[in-house]
């Protein structure tokens, strides 16, 4: 069995990953909620944000052969109103965070020749959102990310992916339409299947590109998006 590390395990994305995951491996899980977190067996309580030290120990110790890198911030408003704190955490969460614990877990994973590494973006990264410059641009960071480490890895059977959902509907996915200047309605007719991605269904595309029959997948930024990328 493989140990399995999901950062933001406790709701929306992250936990359908988790979930679909127990079967894979033996699930690691991190979050900010110690109430939340209780369910699963190993756990980690830890904000990205502040305490990634804690967490850079616990991915060491556990022998991390899969790193899921899920947790993540949104951000809305005009690039002049955002504050040093803001630009910091959401930079330290979604971009610093991966980089971290992609450092301290790829150190096993080169000892064992083999682990895989996926990140979860957005389609923000890949488009760009207006108001959302800081959410887009540490999203689009771990894309650049995901191409060079493919490289970097790829001689130790290791394989680095990044998954950029769209519109999802999640506690985040919804707050940022909320956060958004469209009505739901509005944001439905621009993208082309008229829906939000089910997170179970980025759980699947995980659990497949962890498989070794996607093994030849390494690097790829890939968007599961309803057809949002696309165009409408």
């Amino acid at each position: 069995m493989v140990n399995i590390l999901v950062t933001g395990a406790t709701q929306g994305i992250g936990k359908a990953i988790a979930e679909e995951l127990k079967s894979v491996g033996t699930i690691y899980a991190t979050g900010r909620n110690v109430e939340l977190l209780r369910e699963y067996k190993n756990y980690c309580v830890c904000d990205l944000a502040t305490d990634i030290e804690t967490l850079e120990s616990y991915v060491e110790t556990k022998k991390i052969d899969i790193l899921i890198n899920n947790a993540g911030e949104y951000i809305y408003g005009p690039i002049n109103q955002m504050t040093d704190e803001q630009i910091r955490e959401i930079f330290e969460i979604n971009l610093l965070a991966p980089v971290k614990l992609i450092a301290r877990a790829s150190v096993n994973m080169k000892e064992k020749k083999w682990g895989r590494i996926i990140n979860i973006g957005s389609i923000s990264g890949v488009m760009g959102e207006a108001y959302a410059s800081l959410y887009s641009a540490t999203k689009a960071g771990l894309v650049g990310l995901t191409r060079a480490l493919a490289l970097e890895l790829a001689e130790y059977n290791i394989t680095v992916n990044t998954i950029n959902p769209g519109w999802v509907d999640t506690e985040m996915g919804m707050t940022s339409v909320e956060l958004s200047e469209f009505f739901k309605d509005e944001i439905l007719e621009t993208i082309p299947q008229r829906r939000f991605v089910q997170p179970i269904e980025i759980a699947k595309l995980v659990k497949y590109l962890i498989t070794e029959d996607a093994k030849g997948i390494t690097g790829q930024s890939i968007n599961l998006c309803a057809g949002l990328s696309v165009g409408i």
